[in-house]
């Protein structure tokens, strides 16, 4: 044993020659040099590697395409391309469910229109009918009220307007029955001006639904509305 630690402690090119030399012809000798020499090789391979690279850089030309860059190019405009044009494809998708979804039930589309009997209403009467969810007036005016609302000086009114602007018609009036103020419903064939009258704040209309006196700011609101034929109002 004590000759195993001498011969370990010597050095590899030693062990080396006492493996050549005629003595260590005998098996004990040769086993114990082998064994030395084999402790200084693993000693040597542990030992740390000063002054070399201890990172290698793999290299990734096994990965590199064998094309010209101009044809990489031409892929690489496809592609992104095509993901425009497919991502342009599900947005107008999303946007045109979305638009079906919200947009008017068949029920809805059939309050859209309101058909009207114009021979039911005698002159110098007002109607009230409901028409998406609002009150509409329709007023079959005389000829003394149409003079009325045509003498009228438009510089002197709140929200000038003349009468021939605000009906298709002379004798027929129509209007959404909602005072322009906070949105009560203003009572006809009343007032100071022979028109409506809103009592929740007292603003007064005259006989054409322009505001007079009172705080509201507009004049009624006019609805889109259309004659199809001389007996018939269709409001919508």
């Amino acid at each position: 044993m004590a000759t195993l630690r001498s011969l370990s402690s010597l050095p590899a090119t030693a062990s080396r020659s006492l493996l050549r030399t005629p003595s260590a012809t005998t098996p004990l000798a040769r086993s114990a040099a082998a064994a030395c020499l084999q402790v200084q090789q693993r000693r040597h391979d542990s030992a740390p590697a000063y002054g070399k690279p201890t990172t290698v850089i793999p290299s990734w030309g096994y990965y590199k395409s064998k094309k010209s860059g101009d044809s990489n190019k031409v892929f690489s405009y496809f592609m992104v391309g095509s993901m425009g044009v497919l991502s342009a494809a599900a947005a107008k998708a999303t946007v045109q469910d979305f638009l079906v979804n919200m947009s008017a039930s068949a029920d809805v589309l059939a309050m859209a229109k309101v058909e009207v009997a114009l021979g039911t209403i005698p002159e110098g009467k007002n109607v009230v009918i409901k028409w998406r969810g609002k009150p509409v007036f329709i007023r079959h005016r005389t000829s003394d009220e149409i003079d009325e609302a045509n003498n009228i000086n438009i510089s002197s009114l709140r929200d000038p307007q003349a009468d021939e602007d605000r009906v298709k018609k002379p004798e027929w009036l129509v209007m959404i029955g909602v005072c322009t103020h906070l949105g009560c419903v203003p009572i006809g064939e009343a007032g100071d001006y022979g028109g409506w009258f809103c009592p929740c704040h007292g603003s007064h209309y005259d006989i054409s639904g322009r505001i007079r006196k009172g705080p509201a700011p507009l004049n009624l609101e006019i609805p889109e509305y259309d004659f199809p034929t001389d007996d018939t109002l269709v409001i919508g």
